[in-house]
């Protein structure tokens, strides 16, 4: 079976657990019309094909990390050589190569504005090739969700 087919039972397992991954196989088999065995084997299958994860989320604004912000990155030279130099620092969340107005987008949580700076400086700016960036300050989060191939 291909990553992307999930027939409505791995739709509905994903869909519930994005509600509360924290669900016991037996609560969660009830849910989905399947015994404690069969959601268990369903789930284990989702997770090794690398259709989802079970992780916990956390609100960076109540940890200590208010600031967060988008960089979009223009690269001279290999993009993807420039990429795999950012995606090395833990600072960066997220690391994509794009099409369009920036080479590489990347996210970054904060403590402060200052520490965005330090980011920024040392970072950004001092890995080979990055030859400019946009800070983009997100002011608030409006809606954040991760149900892809679900609905």
């Amino acid at each position: 079976m291909a990553n992307h087919d999930l027939d409505d039972i791995d739709k509905e397992i994903v869909r519930a657990l994005q509600r509360d991954g924290r669900l016991a196989y037996s609560q969660l088999g009830t849910a989905v019309g399947l015994s404690e065995a069969a959601t268990r084997q369903r789930v284990h299958r989702l997770t090794e094909r690398g259709v989802m994860q079970i992780v916990a989320v956390t609100d960076p604004a109540k940890i200590g990390l208010p600031v967060q912000a988008m960089i979009g990155i223009n690269v001279e030279g290999d993009i993807g050589v420039v990429a795999d130099k950012l995606a090395a620092f833990e600072q960066f969340e997220y690391v994509v190569v794009a099409a369009g107005r920036f080479d590489i987008l990347v996210e970054v949580v904060c403590s402060d504005t200052d520490d965005l700076l330090r980011v920024v400086n040392d970072h950004v700016r001092s890995v080979p090739g990055v030859c400019g960036s946009e800070i983009l300050t997100y002011l608030k989060l409006v809606k954040q969700t991760y149900n892809w191939g679900t609905g």
